[in-house]
This record gives structure tokens, C-alpha cells and sequence, in this order.
């Protein structure tokens, strides 16, 4: 049996899975005293799980005015998008020398799961599947260093999808990570490297990077189950 997780971080998940899932977009102000109320905890705890969102990007903490979900500048979101082309291809081509059958039954897993989300309709759950599956080849690629700065690029990522998105392709399209995971099965390290910067070349190109306004629903109606 695993260990429970502390308070503050089951609650620092919880929220992390409402940003990727758009149901708190950038920009929405994180009130301590109403999301205590919600998780039914004490402020201490939340500000201890704000505390670790502030730390992966995810939320900013302003003096005298409290959190926020980040909302990343136009600047931001084609510098974010930059790196991942920079770096996700080289450890694409290093996860295709790496890759093993279970690795495999994990990426399937992903696709799986995101395609029955965009089926749904839920492009949330689906936005945030297809982060976990560019995740998991970094993690296969083994090499820690920069799949740490790929897990925060993309948690930056999920936050620039869900602000600037403008139609439904701005999710990953329906077949790119079939053709990688084809590429990765076949040890094909030049061509999951080339996939992979087409991939995200052509993610990059779908975003409308123009500001957008937060959205005025309130936290409880964000985060009702």
C-alpha cells in the first residue's frame, strides 16, 4: 500500500489537474479563505499547496494581493514553444534507443485515453493526456536534467494551450502521436526526432497569440466534481 499524500499535496494535484484541465484558466484568483473552504482544510495547508504550484510555474503569488493561475505573456508562449522544439526531438531520438515493451503499453495507454477524451469533448482531460504522454518519452529518453526542464516547459505549455488556443488542433492532431509511437517502437531514432519537430513546429503554429480575458467564474463552480 502507498502512503497517503499530505494534505497539501493531494490538494496541490487537485488543482494542478483543473489548470491543464482549463477548468481554472490563467489569470483566475486563488482566494485562500474560499479554497479552504472548498477542500475543507485550514489556510495553512493551502497556502502551503499554493506554495508549491507558485514553485512549477503553475501559480504566482503577488504581495499584498495573493495567487493567481500564471498567465504567460505572447513573449513567453513562443519562447516556451522554441525550447520544447529544441529539446524534445533530441530526446525523442534518445527514447527510440530506450524504449521497452512495458514503456510502450504506457504511451498507448496515453493515446488511448486522449483520444476517448476528445471523443468526450472534454479537450481539458485531453490537453492535459497529451502533456503527460510528451512527459513519459522524456522520462524513457533518461536523461533527468532536461526532462526536468521539459516537465516545467510543459506544465508552461498546458497554460498557453488553454489561453490561446483557437480551434481543436491546437491539441496534439489525432494521428501525430500514433506516428511517433510507430517510430519509437521501431528503434527509428532519426525519424521519432523528426516527428517530434513537425509536431511541435505545427502545435506552435495553431496557437492565437493574442491576450485573453480571465474567466469570471467563481472557484466553487470551477472546482465542483
Amino acid at each position: 500500500m502507498q502512503p497517503r499524500l499530505p494534505q497539501s499535496d493531494r490538494i496541490a494535484g487537485a488543482l494542478t489537474l483543473a489548470i491543464h484541465q482549463r477548468r481554472l484558466e490563467p489569470g483566475t484568483k486563488l482566494g485562500e479563505d474560499e479554497l479552504a473552504e472548498i477542500y475543507g482544510v485550514s489556510r495553512t495547508i493551502i497556502r502551503a499547496a499554493l506554495q508549491s504550484l507558485a514553485h512549477h510555474q503553475l501559480v504566482e503569488i503577488r504581495r499584498n494581493r495573493g495567487a493567481f493561475v500564471a498567465q504567460p505573456s505572447t513573449r513567453e508562449a513562443h519562447e516556451v514553444f522554441e525550447a520544447r522544439a529544441l529539446l524534445e526531438p533530441f530526446m525523442a531520438r534518445r527514447a527510440a534507443l530506450r524504449i521497452t515493451d512495458a514503456h510502450l503499453a504506457t504511451l498507448e495507454r496515453h493515446i488511448h485515453e486522449e483520444h476517448a477524451a476528445l471523443a468526450d469533448g472534454d479537450h481539458g482531460k485531453a490537453l492535459h493526456l497529451s502533456g503527460q504522454f510528451h512527459i513519459e518519452i522524456a522520462r524513457i529518453a533518461d536523461h533527468g536534467t532536461i526532462a526536468d526542464v521539459i516537465t516545467a516547459l510543459i506544465a508552461r505549455s498546458s497554460l498557453i494551450i488553454a489561453l490561446y488556443w483557437r480551434r481543436e488542433s491546437a491539441l496534439c492532431e489525432k494521428h501525430a502521436h500514433h506516428a511517433l509511437l510507430d517510430a519509437l517502437e521501431k528503434g527509428d531514432g532519426p525519424r521519432a526526432e523528426e516527428l517530434m519537430k513537425s509536431h511541435l513546429v505545427d502545435l506552435h503554429s495553431q496557437l492565437d497569440l493574442r491576450d485573453r480575458q480571465a474567466s469570471s467564474r467563481s472557484l466553487k463552480e470551477a472546482l465542483a466534481p
